[in-house]
C-alpha cells in the first residue's frame, strides 16, 4: 500500500473511513481502543536504589572496597574511612548521572501541544492533545504546535518549523498536492505535519494519521531506547586494569604468605604481612584522582565554550578517531547572508557591489521594498531569506526602515508556496511599482523586459540562456537564488493577475556561509588523524558545497543521500562508511545507522546534533555532543558534551583537551603503579631474604594517603602540550597495562626499590631494626614525591618547562613538609614509629632519593635526542 504522502486527501479520507464532520463519539471510542492515547510510553525505569547499588559493580570498585575491609581488619580506621568515602561518592554521582540522562524522554513528552482543535460531531471542539486519535481532523493556525501526525487537506500559506524533526532551522511551506516518490525523507514530506513542530506562518487543516508512538516522535522515542550507551575507552581500560591488577596482587601475596609459612613464621603474623602488602599495592587514591582531574579538566574546558555533561566523557574525547557533525549552525553560521549578485549580465561578489552604479543600487533597493524582516533593537525579526536581503541593504548604509518610509507600500500579495512569489506595490519616485521577488523557474516565463546600464531592452532568447546558466551554477554550489523584477502599474492594489509582463533586474544568490574558523578546525581534524563527516537534514548541493569549501569534501562521489542509505544492509553500510564525507537528507534512523556503523569498524565517534532526531544518534554515540544555543533539551539530555557557542571548532579544542587529560592520567597511573611496585620490590627482597619487615602498616597508610595522592593530582593537572593533535587518535583496544607501560613500571619500581633497599641495609648495619624501617620509609617517601617530576611526561622536564606545572612543586613541598614533621615533631615520631636519624643518614638518604629521578632524566634526554 502506498503511503499517505502519496494519496489525495480524498483518497486518505476514505482509508481511514472519515467525512468532513469529522468523527463521532462512537467512532473515537473505538479508536482509542484500536490505537490507545496518544502519548509516549515509558519503558519501566530501574529504581534508583537499584542504580545506586549497581555502581558498586565495577571491579575496581570491588577492589577498593577489599581494601577498606583489608585496613579495618589491620586496625587503620582513618584508611578504611577515606576509602569508603571515595567509594560512595563515587556511587551517588553516577545515580546522579543516570537520573539525569533519563530525561530525555520527559523532554519529548514535553513537546507535545496541552491541547488542540478537532472537528468531531460536526462541530470544532477543543481537546487534550492525548486525546486526539487516527482519523480526526485537527485545525493548526500560527503559534500552534502540532500534536499528531496528518495529511494536509487544506494549506493556506501554511509554514511550518520541522527544526526538532530535521535540523533545519528554515521553516517548510506546506501543501495538499501528491507527492509520487517513493522513500521521501521528512525533510521533503510537504503535504503531511508531524507531532513536536510549530506552525509559523498561515493555516490548515489535518487528517490525524498517527499518534503516539507511531508518530515520528514516538519512532524517535524507541530509537532512545534501543541506543546504547557505551562505556568510555578510560572506563574500559580502567577495567581491564583492575582484573590485572587484582590477579597480580593476588599472586604476589599468596607468594609472600607460602614463603613466610616455609620459613617458620606465625599463621596469623604471615596472613597479615601478605595483607599488609595488598594495601601497598592497592592503589586506593586511584579512582579519586581520576575524578579529580576530569572535573579540574571539565572547569577548564567550561571555559572554552564545552560543558561536560558526563565526567568520564572528558577522556574519550582524546580517543574520537570521527566526528559526525552536523552542517546548520555548527559548520556553518546558521544565518543566511547573500553570495552573489548577477546584474546588468555579470556576476558580482555581494562586497563588490557599488551604490553608484545604479542598476546595482536599484536592485538592493527593490529587494529591500519586497521584502518584511526588519532589524529592531539589535534582534531580526522575520524570515532568515528576508533577513540576508536587509543586511546586504545594511552593509551599505541602506536602512530597509528609511527605504520603506522613502517608498511606501500601497499593497501586498504575501508570499505563497505554490506561486513561490511575493509582491508588493510601492510609490517609487511619484510612480506606482509592482516589485516581484521569487523563484527564478517560476518567474522567467513571465519577463518580458530586463534592465541594463544601456537601458531597459526586451528580454531575448540569448537573455534567457544566459541567465538560467547563472542560476544552475549558483545552485551547483549550493545557493538559494532569488530572482528580482518589476513593473509600472496605474492601479491601487494588486492581485495574482498582475504578476506577468516582468521587467528583470537581477538575481541575488545566498546561503548559510560556514563560519570563519571551521575550515582551521576541519584541517586541524584531518592533522591529527581524525575524520570529519557531515550528516545533514539538507539537500545535497547545498551540503556538497559547504562540505567542499571548509575541506570536509574532496570528491563528489563521497556525497550520498538517505534513500541510498535506505538500499544499503548494515554490512554494506560498514563497508561503504569510511568512504563518504557528506549524508544528506537523512532521517533519525540513518544518522542512528552511520554511527554504529562506524563503530563497528572500531572508531571512537563524536556525534553533534541539535534537535530531537539527534536524540538517539547522541545517545548511541562514544561522545554526544549537543548545541548549547540552538539545541532542544533532548538533544541535550541524549549527550556527553554541550556547546555553549555551537562552534565545531570548539569540539576540536575539546578532542585536544581529552588527549591530554587522558595523557596526564595514564602518567598518574605509572607514578602510582610505579611507586607502589618500587613498595613491592623492598617487601620481596627483605621477604626472600629473610630480613625485617622493612615498613610498619601507619608508614604504609602515610605512603598511600600522601605520598601518592598529592602528587598523583599534581600530574593530572599537568598544562596541555599543543603537539598532542600531530599525533594519531590512540588505539582504544590497546589496554592500559601493555608491554611498554608494564615494562616502564617495572624499570621505575625497581629505581625506587634499589634506592630504598641501600637505605634499608644501611640502616640494619647500625643494628636498630627501627632505624632499617625509618631510613627505608624516608628514602621510599621522598623518592616517591622526586618521582613526580619524573611522570609529568614521557620528555624530560626540561623539555617541557621545571616550573611549567606550579601544582607539582606544591605536591613536592607539602609532602617534604609531612615527612618531616613525621621525622621530627616529638608527638608524631611515635605515632609513626620512627628513629631519630643523624644528619649523615639524613644526606644519604637525600642522595639516594634523588638517584631514580636523575637517572630517569638521563633515559628522557636521550629519548628526545633520538627523536
Amino acid at each position: 500500500m502506498s503511503e499517505f504522502h502519496q494519496q489525495s486527501s480524498v483518497e486518505v479520507m476514505d482509508l481511514l473511513d472519515v467525512t468532513n464532520e469529522g468523527l463521532s463519539d462512537y467512532d473515537v471510542q473505538i479508536r482509542q481502543e484500536e490505537y490507545g492515547f496518544n502519548e509516549l510510553e515509558e519503558s519501566k525505569r530501574t529504581s534508583i536504589l537499584a542504580v545506586f547499588f549497581g555502581q558498586f559493580k565495577d571491579l575496581l570498585v570491588i577492589i577498593l572496597l577489599i581494601a577498606a575491609s583489608i585496613s579495618f581488619l589491620l586496625g587503620e580506621v582513618g584508611s578504611t574511612i577515606v576509602i569508603m568515602i571515595v567509594v560512595i561518592l563515587n556511587a551517588i554521582l553516577g545515580t546522579v548521572q543516570h537520573i539525569k540522562a533519563e530525561k530525555s524522554l520527559d523532554n519529548l513528552k514535553a513537546l507535545t501541544s496541552p491541547v488542540a482543535k478537532v472537528m468531531r460531531n460536526n462541530q470544532i471542539i477543543e481537546i487534550l492533545s492525548e486525546e486526539i486519535v487516527v482519523g480526526d481532523i485537527l485545525f493548526l493556525e500560527a503559534g500552534d504546535y502540532v500534536s499528531a501526525d496528518g495529511r494536509l487537506l487544506e494549506s493556506h500559506n501554511l509554514q511550518i518549523n520541522e527544526s526538532s524533526l530535521t535540523g533545519e532551522s528554515l521553516a517548510v511551506a506546506k501543501s495538499t498536492d501528491p507527492i509520487s516518490e517513493d522513500n521521501v525523507p521528512i525533510a521533503d514530506k510537504n503535504n503531511m505535519v508531524f507531532t513536536g513542530s510549530f506552525v509559523t506562518n498561515g493555516r490548515g487543516t489535518v487528517i490525524v494519521t498517527a499518534i503516539g508512538m507511531d508518530t515520528e516522535i514516538g519512532k524517535i522515542a524507541n530509537l532512545l531506547d534501543t541506543a546504547k550507551e557505551k562505556k568510555t575507552p578510560l572506563q574500559v581500560s580502567l577495567d581491564n586494569f583492575g582484573e590485572k591488577l587484582a590477579l597480580a596482587i593476588t599472586i604476589i601475596c599468596l607468594f609472600i604468605f607460602t614463603i613466610d609459612l616455609v620459613r617458620g613464621r606465625a599463621l596469623v603474623e604471615s596472613f597479615m604481612f601478605a595483607v599488609s602488602l595488598a594495601v601497598a599495592a592497592i592503589p586506593e587514591a586511584l579512582s579519586s584522582i581520576v575524578t579529580i582531574v576530569l572535573a579540574f579538566g571539565t572547569q577548564k574546558m567550561a571555559k572554552e565554550n564545552a560543558i561536560i555533561r558526563k565526567l568520564y566523557a572528558v577522556e574519550s574525547l582524546g580517543s574520537v578517531s570521527v566526528i559526525c557533525s552536523d552542517k546548520t549552525g555548527t559548520l556553518t553560521q546558521n544565518k543566511m547572508a547573500v553570495q552573489q549578485v548577477f546584474v546588468d549580465q555579470q556576476i558580482i561578489p555581494y562586497d563588490r557591489l557599488n551604490r553608484s552604479n545604479a542598476i546595482q543600487e536599484q536592485c538592493i533597493v527593490l529587494a529591500l521594498l519586497c521584502n518584511n524582516a526588519v532589524t529592531s533593537d539589535q534582534k531580526e525579526i522575520g524570515d532568515p531569506t528576508e533577513m540576508a536581503l536587509v543586511k546586504l541593504g545594511r552593509a551599505f548604509q541602506l536602512s530597509e526602515l528609511t527605504v520603506r518610509e522613502n517608498n511606501p507600500r500601497i499593497s501586498e500579495i504575501p508570499f505563497d508556496s505554490d506561486r513561490k512569489l511575493m509582491s508588493t506595490l510601492n510609490r517609487i519616485n511619484q510612480q506606482n511599482i509592482m516589485i516581484t521577488k521569487g523563484a527564478l523557474d517560476v518567474l522567467l516565463s513571465r519577463i518580458v523586459k530586463i534592465e541594463t546600464s544601456n537601458g531597459i531592452s526586451n528580454f531575448t532568447e540569448e537573455h534567457r540562456k544566459k541567465i538560467e546558466i547563472v542560476n544552475r551554477n549558483f545552485s551547483k554550489n549550493g545557493l538559494r537564488v532569488l530572482a528580482i523584477t518589476y513593473k509600472n502599474i496605474a492601479k491601487q492594489s494588486i492581485d495574482i493577475q498582475d504578476e506577468k509582463d516582468l521587467t528583470f533586474v537581477g538575481l541575488i544568490a545566498m546561503m548559510d556561509p560556514p563560519r570563519e574558523e571551521s575550515r582551521a578546525a576541519v584541517a586541524s581534524c584531518i592533522k591529527a588523524g581524525i575524520k570529519p563527516v557531515m550528516i545533514t537534514g539538507d539537500h545535497k548541493i547545498t551540503a556538497t558545497a559547504i562540505a567542499k569549501q571548509i575541506g570536509i569534501l574532496k570528491n563528489p562521489s563521497e556525497a550520498i543521500e538517505g534513500y541510498e542509505i535506505e538500499e544499503l544492509t548494515d554490512e554494506q553500510l560498514q563497508e561503504k562508511v569510511q568512504d563518504i564525507s557528506v549524508y544528506a537528507r537523512v532521517s533519525p534512523e540513518h544518522k542512528l545507522r552511520i554511527v554504529k556503523a562506524w563503530q563497528e569498524k572500531g572508531n571512537v565517534v563524536a556525534m553533534t546534533g541539535d534537535g530531537v532526531n539527534d536524540g538517539p544518534a547522541l545517545k548511541q554515540a562514544d561522545i554526544g555532543v549537543a548545541m548549547g544555543v540552538a539545541g532542544t533539551e533532548v538533544a541535550k539530555d541524549a549527550s556527553s558534551m554541550v556547546l555553549t557557542d555551537d562552534n565545531f571548532s570548539t569540539i576540536v579544542k575539546a578532542i585536544s583537551n581529552g588527549r591530554s587529560l587522558y595523557a596526564n592520567i595514564k602518567n598518574a597511573i605509572m607514578f602510582l603503579l610505579s611507586g607502589n611496585a618500587g613498595a613491592i620490590f623492598v617487601v620481596l627482597y627483605a621477604t626472600v631474604l629473610g630480613l625485617p619487615v622493612p615498613f610498619a602498616p601507619v608508614h604504609l597508610l602515610f605512603i598511600n594517603l600522601l605520598t601518592d595522592s598529592l602528587p598523583a593530582i599534581a600530574i593530572g593537572l599537568e598544562p596541555h602540550s599543543k603537539k598532542i593533535m600531530k599525533d594519531k587518535p590512540r588505539n582504544i583496544h590497546m589496554p592500559l597495562l601493555n608491554k611498554k607501560f608494564t615494562t616502564q613500571v617495572f624499570l621505575e619500581g625497581l629505581l625506587i626499590a634499589i634506592s630504598t633497599i641501600i637505605a634499608f641495609r644501611m640502616g640494619l648495619a647500625t643494628g636498630d631494626t627501627i632505624t632499617a624501617t625509618t631510613m627505608a620509609f624516608t628514602t621510599l617517601c621522598l623518592s616517591r614525591l622526586v618521582h613526580g617530576f619524573n611522570s609529568r611526561s614521557k620528555e624530560s622536564i626540561f623539555t617541557i618547562g621545571v616550573f611549567s606545572n606550579k601544582y607539582t612543586w606544591l605536591a613536592f613541598i607539602i609532602g617534604v613538609v609531612c615527612l618531616h614533621l613525621v621525622l621530627f615533631m616529638p608527638g608524631l615520631t611515635s605515632v609513626f614509629e620512627v628513629a631519630k636519624l643523624s644528619g649523615l643518614q639524613l644526606g644519604f638518604i637525600y642522595v639516594l632519593s634523588f638517584m631514580p629521578f636523575l637517572v630517569n632524566q638521563w633515559f628522557k634526554v636521550l629519548y628526545v635526542r633520538r627523536r
